[in-house]
């Protein structure tokens, strides 16, 4: 630290100083690039090159003296130089020597190591081929399981495969055979569209073709009810009977029938499930909805058209019975087929379905001439009410188009009356009729209650009336059953104030019009109108026959019938015109 600043100060001043200075920062390895930019600076870079000379001088002086001083260690040091240099060369050549001989017996080992590399490159590949071939065996595999599937046509397995498919598409390691499958599975799922499709057109002919019968047999189960309910209702009506009369022990029994209804209405709807399920899969649920519900509305439109080639009398029955196989299979559909049909869906169809039916009722209704013709039908109406509500449709449109027709139907069965008792009235001898056998009796006044003796007479009996007596009656009571097969199963609950409105009707306007004529008529005769007065005696008394029975057919106990003020009106009319009678005979 002390000789730098001695250096600098002969550098400063500029002497011979100097050149100690430059020589010492070489010896140092100092930088001389500033001095060497001060000596041009100052313009003397000839001195600068002179110092630098000089210095070299006694530079290449002081290395000559010190080869001088060590020269001998200089010749030994390079003997020994030459010696390591030849040991050198010896280990060199021995090395070459080891190179060559370790080469020669390294080389089948590197063939075999450079052979080990290229198996284990090949083992490589191989695996990674294998694991590929893994890959395309199962995707392969699969297409193949598919395609069985869609032969064997088990469709929902077909699409499951397809979706398997679609997961590992992108895991596929060969491209072509994924752009296949890619290519293929569209095509697939359209196959499988088109097939369930088809068996779903199928179906829905075939349902349509045997609608027919499935609402011909719902119907039959339906009357078959109604049957077992009429015969229960006569057992109780002949219970009460032998109650009252005090005949036999009155024993109550309840019949228990099992019905499997649904083993009666057998239809299959396994293309139904099976189309909506597969569309449901494909995830095109919507649409096939809206084409089920369409197709079958265009169905329910071809049955609702009657035929005009034949009259609707002698077609009814198939037209109702088309039309209830169509709403029971829609009923079921709703309450099996998981969410095809909606609710207000089947109420739509059925609101467009009795619209149509009550517009075809009241249009037949109003051209029919013929009581017993309305009767067939709406007998066959109820029973198609009976058998659609059971399946939860709401019948009463159809109920009151019934009801409207009721004053038609009793007109014309009036009318029918009109007409055979007027023939009887015409063809009557006017003479006491003479029973001869027993069966006689009891069809002419038993069957009627017109008895006045409680033994069996002898035979021959002559009664005291004419033949028009049981004649009348029979009409009378075929009458009440036909107006309480009209207003039966209908909408009324108790029915029995309109038939008894109607008997009372027929027993006055009918009845007791033609009596009154037959008495007043130009060939009346004393023993005519004796015998006329007698007969209207009879059916003043045949009047709680005709009111009983009609209590009986409709449900409504006796002793109800029995009570004061209950009788028919008629009968008071009746014995009105047997006072006329009377009269006629005082005129004579």
């Amino acid at each position: 630290m002390q000789m730098k600043p001695k250096r600098r100060t002969v550098m400063e001043n500029g002497n011979g100083g100097d050149k100690q200075a430059l020589a010492t920062s070489i010896r140092n390895g100092e930088d001389l690039g500033p001095v060497i930019r001060l000596a041009f600076q100052v313009g003397k870079p000839e001195a600068l090159l002179h110092q630098l000379k000089s210095i070299a001088k006694e530079e290449e002086v002081e290395i000559e003296d010190l080869c001088k001083l060590h020269y001998e260690e200089f010749i030994l040091a390079v003997d020994e130089l030459r010696g390591v240099l030849v040991d050198a060369e010896g280990l060199k050549f021995s090395l070459s020597s080891d190179n060559h001989r370790l080469q020669e017996a390294t080389g089948p080992l590197l063939a075999k190591v450079d052979e080990l590399l290229e198996l284990c490159s090949t083992q490589k590949n191989i695996s990674e081929a294998i694991k590929m071939l893994k890959v395309c065996i199962a995707i392969v595999g699969l297409c193949a399981k598919c395609n069985k599937h869609v032969s064997e046509d088990r469709l929902f397995p077909a699409l499951k495969s397809l979706d398997v498919l679609q997961e590992y598409l992108e895991s596929i390691p060969i491209t072509s055979l994924r752009k296949v499958i890619e290519k293929s599975i569209p095509a697939i799922k359209l196959h499988v569209e088109k097939k369930v499709c088809k068996e779903f057109n199928d179906w829905l002919v075939h349902i349509r073709s045997t609608a027919r019968e499935i609402g011909q047999q719902a119907i039959g189960q339906a009357a078959s009810a109604r049957q077992r309910d009429e015969e229960m209702r006569a057992r109780q009506r002949e219970a009460e009977e032998q109650s009252r009369s005090g005949v036999g022990n009155c024993v109550y029994t309840l019949d228990i029938e099992d019905i499997d209804e649904d083993s009666i209405l057998k239809f299959d709807l396994t293309p139904v499930y099976r189309a909506y399920h597969i569309h449901f899969c494909l995830g095109i649920e919507d649409r096939f909805r809206e084409y089920y519900y369409k197709n079958r509305l265009l169905q329910l439109n071809l049955d609702l058209q009657l035929s005009p080639s034949q009259p609707f009398l002698e077609s009814h029955q198939i037209f109702f019975a088309q039309i209830a196989g169509y709403f029971i299979v829609e009923d079921r559909v709703l309450r099996t087929a998981g969410g095809l049909l909606l609710d207000n869906q089947v109420e739509t169809i059925w609101e467009t379905a009795i619209t149509k039916i009550t517009s075809v009722l009241e249009s037949q209704f109003s051209h029919m001439d013929t009581a017993s013709h309305i009767l067939l039908i709406k007998d066959y109406v109820t029973l198609f009410c009976s058998t659609l509500r059971r399946n939860g449709y709401a019948v009463d449109p159809l109920i009151e188009v019934l009801d409207k027709s009721r004053d038609k139907y009793h007109e014309l069965l009036l009318h029918e009356c009109r007409k055979h008792i007027s023939d009887i009235l015409t063809n009557d001898p006017y003479e006491q009729m003479i029973i001869k056998k027993e069966y006689e009796y009891n069809m002419s006044i038993l069957s009627f209650h017109l008895q006045t003796l409680e033994l069996m007479p002898a035979f021959p009996y002559v009664a005291p009336f004419s033949s028009t007596v049981p004649d009348t009656c029979r009409i009378v009571r075929s009458f009440i059953g036909d107006s309480v097969s009209y207003l039966s199963y209908g909408g009324h609950i108790s029915f029995y104030d309109v038939v008894k409105k109607y008997l009372d009707k027929l027993l006055i306007d009918v009845l007791n019009e033609a009596l009154l004529k037959s008495i007043h008529g130009n060939t009346a005769s004393v023993t005519h109108a004796m015998q006329i007065a007698a007969n209207i005696s009879v059916l003043v008394r045949a009047c709680d026959f005709f009111l009983h029975h009609a209590a009986q057919l409709c449900g409504i106990p006796l002793r109800l019938v029995e009570m004061p003020h209950v009788g028919l009106t008629s009968k008071a009319v009746l014995k009105s015109s047997q006072s006329a009678a009377y009269m006629c005979l005082l005129g004579w």
